[in-house]
C-alpha cells in the first residue's frame, strides 16, 4: 500500500496527514499524540474515525497541523483521517463514517468585527438623550 495523503480543515486549522500501513503510531508535528494533545477530548476526536472503522493499530499516521487552537486542530485531524480511510476502502468505511457524521466539514468560522462596533455583534449602548 502506498502513502495516502489527505487534508482536513476546521475553523482556521489545516491538517495534512500521510497514512500508511504500520503499527498504529500517530505523530503530530513530530510529537506523539499524548505529547501534543493533553486533553482527553482531543485525543478521543483524533482516534474516533479509527475506532469507528475498527482499524486502530493498523496504520501509521504522520500529521502536519497548523493554525487555530486545540479543538480546531483535533477536528481538522479527525476529518483528514476519515477522508483517508474512505480512500482506502470506500464501500466498507464510507457508510460507517457517514453515519457518525465524520465526513462533513464543519463550516462554522469566526465572524468578523464590523467597523463602528466593539465586536462582531456587540453594539454601543443606546443613548436616548
Amino acid at each position: 500500500m502506498e502513502v495516502i495523503n489527505t487534508i482536513g480543515r476546521r475553523k482556521s486549522s489545516v491538517a495534512r496527514i500521510y497514512l500508511s500501513e504500520g503499527k498504529g503510531n500517530i505523530l503530530i508535528n513530530n510529537k506523539s499524540l499524548e505529547d501534543y494533545f493533553k486533553t482527553p477530548d482531543a485525543k478521543y476526536a483524533v482516534n474516533l474515525p479509527l475506532a469507528t472503522c475498527d482499524v486502530e493499530g493498523k496504520y501509521d499516521i504522520k500529521i502536519n497541523v497548523d493554525g487555530g487552537g486545540i479543538t480546531g486542530q483535533a477536528d481538522a485531524i479527525k476529518l483528514a483521517i476519515a477522508r483517508a480511510l474512505v480512500k482506502i476502502d470506500e464501500e466498507t468505511y464510507k457508510p460507517m463514517l457517514k453515519a457518525k457524521d465524520l465526513l462533513t466539514r464543519d463550516p462554522r468560522m469566526v465572524e468578523r468585527k464590523k467597523y463602528g462596533q466593539p465586536k462582531a455583534r456587540k453594539k454601543t449602548q443606546f443613548s436616548k438623550r
